[in-house]
């Protein structure tokens, strides 16, 4: 799929990883970047994006990326201002971290993981990437039809690209039960959207970052870390997000890439 001239749109644009894919698709002459965050810095990002690339065009939104009207809403306004969203990055998630099972040395009772948090994780980093893709089939379906066309074949060229936010946690990894279940859960549905959006010309694919240097990894504190994470990176270092950014862009631009790509700087979960 070309970027150049192609309508993207990225959920989770405010900064890190989607902050740097909203970035590198305008940097790869994309008509227009719809940057979607529930932070109020997302049209921070826009702007920014627009001074460096005045050429492409900037439509932030800022909502709930959970709520299916915001999402519909997201699509419509972005099809009628910049034309249909060809490729798709939904970057937005969240992590609540700690054992799933803790227990007390002084009373001999164990807590277990709440369930509102893994609910809470599930919405946003499994079932809201997997809708927001599911637009998008949507909306190519639905134009394909109105022009005559049904089945895609070759000779059409690709009509679509999404590609997924996985993570290395997604093969296990201490203290993050719902955070891994939602990252293999999402590996697992871009497989399924994989044999199914092609009847459209849609590819999908799932990148699994290593720890990129995001607000969210940061939020682990400095000294976990040194201590943790970077003793067991080869690469020595936390990933930059325009590297990720750069293998999404492979990814997108690729037509042979369907599936999943690790990008973990040779970082892998220990047991």
């Amino acid at each position: 799929m070309n970027i150049e001239n192609s309508v993207t749109m990225v959920t989770g644009a405010a900064s890190g990883i989607g902050g740097a894919v909203a970035s590198a698709f305008a940097a790869r002459k994309a008509r227009g970047v719809v940057l979607v965050d529930r932070a109020d810095a997302v049209h921070e990002t826009a702007e920014s994006i627009r001074k460096e690339n005045p050429d492409c065009v900037c439509l932030p939104f800022t909502g709930d990326v959970t709520d299916p009207a915001f999402r519909r809403e997201v699509f419509d306004r972005a099809t009628a201002d910049l034309g249909l969203p060809r490729i798709l990055v939904p970057a937005a998630g969240i992590t609540r971290d700690r054992l799933s099972v803790k227990l007390d040395k002084e009373t001999g009772k164990a807590d277990i993981y709440p369930i509102e948090n893994f609910r809470l994780v599930t919405e946003i980093n499994l079932i809201a990437p997997i809708y927001w893709a599911l637009e998008l089939i949507r909306a190519v379906a639905e134009s394909r039809w109105a022009a005559g066309n049904k089945r895609w074949s070759i000779d059409e060229g690709l009509q679509g690209a999404i590609v997924f936010i996985g993570s290395v946690s997604s093969q296990g990894n201490r203290g993050q039960v719902s955070y891994g279940a939602t990252k293999a859960g999402l590996a697992g549905a871009g497989s399924a959207l994989t044999k199914e959006a092609m009847f459209f010309g849609v590819r999908c694919g799932v990148i699994h970052p290593g720890f990129t240097d995001t607000p969210m990894v940061r939020a682990m504190g400095e000294d976990y870390i040194e201590k943790h994470i970077l003793p067991a990176t080869q690469l020595g270092r936390l990933i930059r997000p325009d590297e990720i950014a750069d293998a999404i862009c492979f990814m997108v631009s690729n037509s042979a890439v369907t599936g999943e790509l690790w990008a973990d700087a040779g970082w892998h979960p220990a047991a």
